[in-house]
């Protein structure tokens, strides 16, 4: 018949066990349980904590003992030992010595055995949160891959299991459009990290626009090396992305190198956004040509800034691009708006605006991307046939992108 293990011998097996499942270290747990045996203690010996605990990791064994002053007359039993008995632990025993007297845990009484279990459990639970707290904070403001464990039919949140934590990843985190299944692999931005009575909490999102800086650094070499570096992001989560690049060697393409042969790199990434159209233009200090080169596809004929110095300008555009420059519900102009900084008054080349500074501003009809961030459509509603027509050619330049960048 098999002989059961011995109680110390089966707790170091749970610790290891628990280090195991929980990731909380055997160590942490050991230290609680000697501040529970301690308390205990000091509930079940009139106040006296004077204990020595002791675990041995190569045996399993828990030795607890406590500590009481050697005397010639005993006036408190729970700190002091007559001299005799003291003798019958340690032959070299003297008065004022103070000598270890064996305990067993188990003869606690119901109280102070009580108190040590919720103490440990405490640790435990302290244990989980430290654990956390260590894994979120070493992934903050970084991508990290979860798996989809429930989603809420009512409010469509999704829970996830983010290493051995756990995080909510809200509906309005989620990119517009998108369908997560149990099981799901999905990455996810860890934008904050809040504590609170349960614990840290993560704040994570796919709608971010540091979603995507992060997603170009996993697969572009340059960013993550630092060769071409990512200056702005101005994002419409699930519909339309718009990033400059530049490069700090000049040798290599920046936007070349963020589309990748064949577009490959930024198809990759359009995969992990469910879809959501990129366009990548090259950065540049000088305003007249940056702001060119965020209204694309739009072909732009001119721009001219506000002569006072605010971030004002006017964007003149052929008559036929008016549509695509302003792009479907303003989105074009405005992501453009974002991503330079400056309100953009988009013109028709024609002029048929009204060119007339005199005339009252309001009877102007007019679009003017305001550069702030804000989700709110100002936009003068175009003809439906004219923007589908833009947006066509939108989908036909990002297709053809990476074959006329590496060509």
């Amino acid at each position: 018949m098999k002989k059961n293990k011995e109680p110390e011998e089966n707790l170091f097996e749970a610790l290891k066990l628990i280090e195991k499942e929980k990731g909380i270290p055997a160590d942490f747990m050991i230290t609680q349980i000697k501040k529970a045996i301690i308390t205990a203690c000091k509930n079940s010996y009139g106040g006296n904590d004077d204990v020595t605990v002791v675990f041995n990791s190569t045996t399993g064994k828990l030795e607890a003992r406590l500590n009481k002053t050697v005397v010639e007359e005993v006036s408190d039993v729970n700190r002091e030992i007559a001299l005799e008995e003291a003798r019958k632990l340690s032959s070299l025993a003297n008065i004022g010595d103070k000598v270890g007297i064996p305990l067993d845990p188990r003869n606690f009484g119901r109280i102070a055995v009580s108190t040590a279990r919720n103490m440990i459990r405490q640790g435990i639970r302290d244990g989980e949160k430290e654990q956390a707290l260590s894994e979120y904070q070493s992934k903050l403001q970084d991508i990290v891959t979860a798996t989809v464990e429930q989603v809420d039919p009512i409010t469509g949140n999704a829970t996830l299991k983010v290493g051995k934590s756990i995080a909510i990843l809200p509906k309005s985190e989620q990119i517009p459009g998108e369908i997560l299944h149990v099981g799901d692999m999905i990455k996810i931005y860890v934008v904050n990290i809040k504590s609170g009575d349960r614990g840290p909490k993560a704040i994570i999102s796919r709608t971010n626009p540091d979603f995507v800086k992060r997603l170009f650094e996993e697969q572009v070499p340059e960013i993550f090396d630092g060769v071409v570096q990512i200056k702005f992001v101005s994002r419409e989560a699930g519909s339309r992305t718009k990033i400059s690049v530049v490069s700090n060697d000049p040798e290599v393409d920046a936007v070349g190198a963020c589309i990748g042969p064949k577009g490959q790199r930024v198809g990759t990434i359009v995969n992990q956004l469910c879809g959501e159209k990129i366009d990548i233009i090259e950065y540049s200090e000088d305003p007249v040509e940056y702001i060119k080169k965020a209204l694309s596809p739009a072909n732009v004929l001119d721009v001219v800034v506000d002569p006072s110095g605010e971030k004002i300008c006017r964007a003149t555009v052929p008559d036929n691009q008016l549509s695509l420059a302003i792009g479907n519900k303003g989105q074009n102009v405005r992501l453009a708006a974002k991503l330079t900084g400056w309100k953009i008054d988009i013109r028709p080349e024609s002029g048929f605006f009204g060119e007339d500074e005199d005339e009252d501003k309001d009877s102007k009809d007019e679009y003017i991307g305001d550069g702030l961030d804000t989700d709110e459509d100002i936009v003068e509603e175009t003809n439906a046939d004219t923007a589908e027509e833009a947006e066509n050619n939108i989908d036909i330049i990002n297709e053809n992108a990476g074959e006329r960048i590496t060509e």
